[in-house]
């Protein structure tokens, strides 16, 4: 059953990036509303199949698997496709955003493989996250959501994205809201942060 939830997850992180996809294709905003509301529904599955697992008392190698390929889905690959939608698209952006889905990655893949040597509080729970875990990424997401609320994106208003473009027209033209995704994946890696878990 938890499995199945984490499988939801996954489902909502895809269908996110579809939406993504179809916007890029139409510029109908709608699209992209429906990515964002798609990415707060795998938020709520990664949530319940915790739950569900617990209260079954059944957890797995695969499970744990499951849950952080999902994670990457909704939680990394989708946000950053909806940036490119909006405006992220220069060379030095898509490089950006890159970095920020491979820090997703080699984050989930660490806690993977170190999960049994963190402390646990008396429920055999984790007592603290090494390095943002990666749904922090929905602050972004939020961020994104109220520029498109404000109609603040390329596709759709021909003035460009808060904040501008800088550097134009040399090869490291960027938009500063991209140097966001790039500090959200060097907080998502770092070992020295430590994060309690709620």
């Amino acid at each position: 059953m938890a499995d199945f939830i984490t499988l939801l997850n996954g489902f909502s992180g895809f269908y996110s990036i579809i939406s993504c996809l179809r916007f890029t294709l139409t510029t109908k905003p709608h699209y992209l509303q429906r990515a964002i509301f798609f990415i707060v529904l795998g938020l709520i599955f990664d949530f319940m199949d915790g739950k569900v697992a617990r209260l079954r008392n059944k957890s797995s190698l695969m499970g744990q698997e499951l849950d952080s390929l999902a994670d990457l889905i909704s939680f990394g690959v989708a946000p950053a496709s909806i940036a490119f939608s909006i405006g992220l698209q220069t060379t030095v952006d898509v490089l950006f955003l890159t970095f920020c889905v491979l820090c997703g990655l080699a984050r989930l893949a660490r806690f993977n493989v170190t999960v049994a040597n963190i402390p646990k509080d008396d429920n055999g729970k984790s007592k603290y996250f090494e390095g943002f875990p990666i749904p922090t990424s929905l602050w972004l997401v939020a961020l994104m959501s109220f520029f498109i609320s404000q109609n603040w994106i390329e596709s759709i208003n021909g003035s460009g994205l808060v904040g501008g473009l800088i550097l134009k027209d040399t090869f490291f033209e960027l938009h500063p809201l991209s140097v966001l995704f790039f500090l959200q994946g060097c907080c998502m890696i770092s070992k020295s942060l430590k994060i309690p878990k709620p």
